[in-house]
């Protein structure tokens, strides 16, 4: 039963993740350069808006405006991809937004603030006596710096993708693990309760392991001898 519904919560949990990198590291470090100009300010109150909206909120708009409105999907409907691959990719975009859409803002206000704090330090004024400008010394000094503790977030984001599309899934009919535990709680089908929670526990070490991995990739002083 999971490995039936595991791909498609899979796929899910990749498209968010996918986006939210794509999205929220080019928008953090352009914020950081623009620092304090009109653009950078309203950026920062549409974030603040955004991380405050939970996923299924973000759902039901996305349902009703590209799927009622624009009619870019049907809503109440799902097409796996055991039928069609790019349909069942469409369907997955807009779920996948919706889980995304906080994270992305947290991640760009988090990546701002840690590129700005690396900039104020006395190892970019030594770059800058040397002649580096501001935009050669984020590129080749702060910005490895500043990503180490992004990539802990981005860590724990996910880990938490997977919760969050469980709530998506019930907003739009995706039928992924998310609802198969909430149905097998729901009937008191425990073993497949447990089997689920297991599975989200091992992808949380799984994931964290490889953020150690990272961070002593990023960062050679935290290496383990």
């Amino acid at each position: 039963m999971i490995a039936q519904k595991l791909p498609i919560t899979a796929m899910l949990t990749l498209f968010s993740f996918l986006l939210m990198i794509l999205v929220s590291i080019p928008l953090g470090i352009w914020t950081a350069r623009k620092e304090g100009g009109v653009l950078d300010r309203s950026l920062t109150v549409i974030n603040q808006i955004f991380m405050s909206v939970p996923p299924f909120l973000l759902g039901v708009a996305c349902t009703y405006i590209f799927g009622v409105g624009l009619r870019i999907f049907v809503p109440g409907q799902f097409v796996s991809y055991t039928q069609s691959w790019p349909k069942f990719l469409v369907y997955l975009i807009f779920p996948a937004i919706s889980i995304g859409i906080s994270r992305i803002a947290m991640t760009v206000k988090m990546l701002r603030s840690s590129i700005l704090d690396e900039m104020n330090k006395d190892y970019i004024r030594t770059a800058f006596s040397r002649g580096r400008t501001r935009a050669d010394a984020l590129k080749h000094h702060a910005l490895r710096n500043a990503i180490i503790p992004v990539i802990a977030f981005l860590a724990v984001t996910a880990a938490e993708l997977v919760a969050g599309s469980i709530v998506v899934e019930q907003v739009f009919p995706v039928p992924g693990v998310g609802r198969l535990l909430l149905a097998s709680i729901g009937s008191r089908d425990f073993p497949v309760a447990q089997a689920v929670v297991v599975l989200l526990a091992a992808w949380v070490v799984v994931v964290n392991f490889i953020a150690d991995v990272l961070y002593q990739y990023m960062d050679p002083r935290i290496r383990i001898q």
